[in-house]
């Protein structure tokens, strides 16, 4: 048997609406070209794994737990990974990065944003409409907070750049890291 290389895992994180799974839509097949790719879309994932978990902080930060043991045990295997999942708290993410550490499997974090108007703007599911009028209690970035990444490897702001421009630095900072 042969051992594969390592994937990297790619954490996309950022309020909701702000092109988290969009951008990893666009980056697929440029990562693709060199490992198998799986996106872990942080609404997706949740409806099959973390489905009984509610929206507290412990349950956000369980579900972000198990997002990240399902990249890493990807990671180890060979498969690139991309995690678009809102991830609010700061604690958490910094979990995920320790543990894809201490597997020796290369984290990538990537603050993907915009402004409030925006975000609520370009919503395809009105969440921020429905929070704004008090129906989402715990709603990230309105009821409940989205703890900013202090060092992101990356910062993205959507809002004034196309995503064809945001695919493009995370390649170039892929690249310049030595995973692409």
């Amino acid at each position: 048997m042969t051992h594969r290389a390592r994937g990297p895992v790619l954490w996309f994180t950022g309020p909701p609406a702000a092109g988290k799974s969009t951008l990893a839509a666009a980056l697929r097949p440029i990562l693709e070209a060199r490992w198998p790719v799986e996106v872990l879309d942080g609404d997706e994932v949740r409806s099959w794994l973390s489905d009984e978990l509610g929206f507290s902080r412990t349950d956000r930060d369980r579900n972000i737990a198990r997002i990240a043991r399902l990249a890493c045990l990807l990671a180890r295997n060979g498969v690139a990974v991309m995690v678009a999942a809102v991830s609010p708290y700061a604690a958490a993410r910094a979990e995920a990065r320790a543990l894809a550490a201490s597997q020796a499997i290369a984290f990538f974090e990537v603050l993907v944003s915009a402004p409030l108007a925006v975000l609520t703007e370009r919503d395809p599911k009105g969440m921020y409409q429905r929070a704004q009028a008090g129906q989402l209690p715990d709603f990230t970035g309105l009821t409940d907070p989205y703890e900013c990444p202090e060092h992101p490897d990356l910062v993205l702001r959507t809002d004034v750049e196309p995503i064809a421009a945001s695919t493009d630095r995370v390649v170039a900072a892929l690249r310049t890291r030595g995973l692409l």
